[in-house]
């Protein structure tokens, strides 16, 4: 029997998932599920979660949220698995065993680590500096092919890559132990903030659509929006006007984007009805999230039975894993 690829992704649990997450992340997760020869894993990684500033009291309810969003959004656990990160304690003993092989300075050139230093700047801990290890133990420990996730994620790819190259070099003895994995790259892979500056983000106050957001609250979020007159000799700049148009091709379509380019040198566009046009647009792609979200919500033994398999799946591909580097390693 042919030995299927394997998929590791995962979502961090500061939050709810948005747009952004939905479209740059789970829709490849669903698209990789569905075509039948991949074997898909997919995480709410907790452990990185703790990097950062969080409230311990309600972290086990954001936990639950995300993996809500995994199966509300389409994550099948017939066609793929669902796990917690901590979990599966072969993720930590994995990481422990690979930041011995690799340089500190490397960590500290990853733009990922100054940003995240950045924005907390009372809060570097050593465990963020180990974020990139840990997540290079999250893909290694299944030897994962394939890893969808986001372009800004790259670089921490590039070191997990690393990592595996260090490892094979200086235990491998001319043999793979662990394999390098490739970023699969989603059509929808970066989604513009409803501020126009930047990205989507749940930590920016009016920057996201929620999957959980019904159309009062999609067009309440789309009427703030700023806009321009609507009309001019050039196509938009006004970053809000240019966050728009993106969601139109995304939920729409390029054609009414097109379109809407043409009237803007024209006839000009009313944005009142634009936002309720792509209010509706984006409900009608939301609802039957909401629709599965609430049957979950109201069947929370079978959540936690699809939480227990996939565990129970993680655990034993993790620990053969790790069985072959601790030998490789000389620990056994």
């Amino acid at each position: 029997m042919k030995i299927k690829k394997r998929v590791f992704s995962g979502s961090r649990p500061s939050g709810k998932l948005h747009l952004g997450n939905y479209l740059g992340g789970v829709k490849g997760y669903i698209e990789l599920q569905e075509r039948g020869d991949l074997d898909c894993i997919y995480s709410v990684v907790d452990l990185h979660g703790i990097t950062t500033p969080y409230e311990p009291a309600g972290f086990q309810s954001q936990v639950h949220g995300i993996v809500l969003d995994y199966l509300s959004a389409g994550l099948d656990p017939k066609k793929c698995h669902l796990m917690i990160q901590s979990s599966v304690p072969a993720h930590v003993e994995l990481a422990y065993l690979l930041g011995t092989t690799f340089p500190v300075s490397r960590i500290e050139q990853l733009p990922t680590y100054k940003e995240k230093k950045a924005q907390n700047p009372s809060y570097i801990n050593v465990g963020l500096f180990y974020y990139p290890i840990l997540m290079a133990a999250d893909i290694l420990v299944y030897k994962a092919d394939l890893v969808p996730v986001g372009k800004d994620q790259e670089p921490h790819l590039e070191v997990t890559r690393e990592i595996a190259r260090n490892l094979n070099r200086m235990f491998g003895k001319g043999k793979e132990i662990l394999p390098e994995p490739k970023r699969f790259a989603t059509p929808g892979g970066y989604v513009p903030s409803l501020t126009g500056e930047g990205k989507m983000s749940k930590s920016i106050k009016g920057s996201a659509i929620f999957l959980t957001d019904n159309l009062s609250e999609i067009e309440a979020k789309l009427a703030k929006v700023t806009t321009d007159s609507g009309r001019g000799k050039n196509l938009p700049r006004q970053v809000g006007v240019v966050a728009l148009l993106a969601l139109v091709e995304m939920f729409i379509g390029i054609k009414r984007k097109q379109q809407l380019e043409k009237d803007y040198l024209s006839v000009g566009i009313r944005y009142g009805e634009l936002k309720k046009e792509l209010a509706v647009a984006i409900n009608n792609d939301l609802s039957p999230i909401r629709e599965r979200r609430a049957y979950f919500v109201k069947n929370p033994a079978e959540v936690d039975k699809i939480l227990v398999e996939g565990q129970s799946y993680c655990q034993k591909i993790a620990a053969q894993t790790l069985a072959e580097v601790k030998q490789a390693m000389g620990l056994v």
